[in-house]
């Protein structure tokens, strides 16, 4: 099925409530139709946005030209093996319901990345990552439509270029592939990934928790950190953790010796944006309609109102604050529209 609308509103269609108006809005569950739509003329894709749940994205314009928000919401198992799964999900999926099945199924690998907000389509093109996990681990392929070639083709996870909050479908090369469909390869055997200090914290020192443990866990913690975008407007982590060299890591030691730093690899540390953000003053700053959400400095919020500008100028603020403080430069994890 094919619903398309004209001028159609976005602020409800994005998690930071921004307002911004689609010339065209293209819902689809059917990639054939859609496809077909297309090549009829019904539909342009000039000045496309290709638009999920909307919670990883800040609108900078008023208005786009066309955007298609795939609705497809099928699961199913494909294949079963003894140690693993391989499951097949629409992109038009809300993320935490394919979490919540899997864990309910007892498939081990995404409970990790509970509650984080979204669609399926969108996990492989942000690489969706938390609490020691990362999606690209658990992918097996990824089928993507060309709007522009009208074609159909499937990507392996070696395919994907994934890499930190990144992967091929976020290259401007690629911005007329739509991610229709993912496959995942999920453990059947426990596995529970508890290599992120604070949620192991969250059980008893030697114990081993179940799935629907470890989901229950990520739950309570992302709760008691992060605004629901029902409530205040937010696109989650507005900022990417920044992966720095061992040497700045080590200057970085000597004048904050508490400073938190993770061995990305061999090389390289990354460090938590949230406690640099904090450092510097920010947590829980506001001007007007936007701010710094109190409990997690990684959080920009519209408290109502907000226009993207505003949001804008309070990153730059925040972005030249850390780097004056300590020569690291972050990156925006929210993609700009």
């Amino acid at each position: 099925m094919i619903k398309i609308q004209q001028n159609f509103s976005l602020k409800q269609s994005n998690s930071f409530g921004l307002d911004s108006t689609a010339q065209t809005f293209i819902e689809a569950d059917n990639a054939e139709e859609l496809l077909d739509s297309i090549k009829s003329g019904r539909s342009f894709t000039n000045d496309l946005l290709l638009l999920g749940t909307g919670s990883n994205i800040l609108l900078s314009k008023p208005a786009v030209g066309t955007v298609i928000h795939p609705v497809n919401t099928d699961i199913m198992i494909l294949d079963e093996f003894p140690e693993y799964v391989l499951v097949r999900c629409g992109a038009g999926m809300d993320w935490d319901k394919l979490v919540d099945w899997t864990v309910n199924c007892g498939f081990y690998g995404l409970e990790n990345l509970s509650l984080i907000p979204g669609s399926v389509g969108a996990a492989p093109v942000q690489n969706i990552g938390a609490y020691g996990a990362e999606v690209s681990n658990w992918i097996e392929s990824v089928k993507v439509i060309d709007l522009e070639s009208s074609r159909t083709f499937t990507l392996n996870r070696d395919q994907c270029g994934f890499g930190y909050r990144d992967s091929i479908f976020k290259d401007t090369v690629n911005k007329k592939w739509l991610v229709w469909e993912v496959v995942f390869r999920l453990d059947k055997e426990p596995r529970p990934n508890l290599t992120y200090k604070p949620l192991k914290q969250e059980f008893p020192v030697g114990y081993r928790p179940e799935i629907l443990e470890v989901r229950n866990a990520v739950i309570r913690i992302r709760r008691s950190k992060l605004p629901d975008p029902a409530e205040i407007g937010n696109a989650g982590s507005f900022f990417k953790n920044p992966v720095i060299s061992g040497c700045h890591a080590a200057l970085l030691k000597e004048d904050y010796p508490d400073i938190p730093a993770y061995y990305h690899d061999p090389e390289t540390v990354k460090i938590p944006a949230g406690w640099l953000i904090d450092q510097c003053g920010w947590k829980g700053f506001r001007d007007g309609p936007v701010g710094v959400y109190p409990k997690q400095a990684l959080v920009l919020v519209n408290y109502g109102g907000a226009t993207s500008a505003q949001v804008l100028d309070l990153a730059g603020q925040i972005i030249e604050s850390v780097h004056k403080a300590f020569g690291i430069k972050l990156e925006m994890e929210v993609r700009l529209i």
